[in-house]
């Protein structure tokens, strides 16, 4: 175990910082949703036990931005936390696009997204010229998922300023 320590210290993990909370900012694409219900089972479980898992973060100039842990953010500053536990992902990961993925990776490791809002992610994606292979093996996605997804909000945007005639009338 101890021949390991120079290869974990290379992660995340190994390096949970506390920053303010004013600096912990959400992201704008995150199309997790929790019930109240588990909201209210988080905020006890941070009153009680603490905070458990850190908050996962990107750094940019002048605050951290949410990747993973978007609902212990909301719950500690609603408890009034004058800061939060972080932890920086890997530095190499710098592009927006990557950031995305890496927050579809930590949600779809443990629950659901909602379908108009992932739909939207895999959308941006495509229009940020990343292939459907590269969809699919980033946020762990089969290709018909893609594909399926990519049609929920893409066939609305392609004839969103198209006239149609009604082709039958109510009587």
């Amino acid at each position: 175990m101890e021949g390991n320590m120079g290869w974990t210290a290379q992660h995340p993990v190994s390096h949970v910082i506390w920053v303010p909370a004013s600096e912990v900012q959400a992201n704008d694409y995150n199309p997790n949703t929790v019930a109240p219900p588990e909201m209210e089972l988080l905020e006890l479980s941070i009153k009680s036990d603490g905070f458990t898992q850190p908050i996962v973060c990107w750094r940019t100039e002048d605050h951290y931005e949410v990747i993973d842990g978007f609902h212990r953010h909301l719950v500690g500053k609603k408890l009034g936390m004058e800061y939060l536990p972080i932890v920086i992902v890997n530095q190499d990961r710098t592009d927006r696009n990557d950031r995305i993925a890496s927050t579809i990776r930590h949600n779809r490791a443990r629950g659901r997204h909602e379908i108009a809002a992932m739909s939207d992610i895999v959308i941006e994606l495509k229009r940020r010229n990343w292939s459907d292979v590269r969809i699919s093996r980033e946020l762990g996605m089969e290709p018909d998922e893609v594909l399926r997804l990519s049609q929920i909000s893409g066939l609305a945007e392609m004839f969103a300023d198209k006239e149609f005639s009604e082709a039958w009338e109510a009587v």
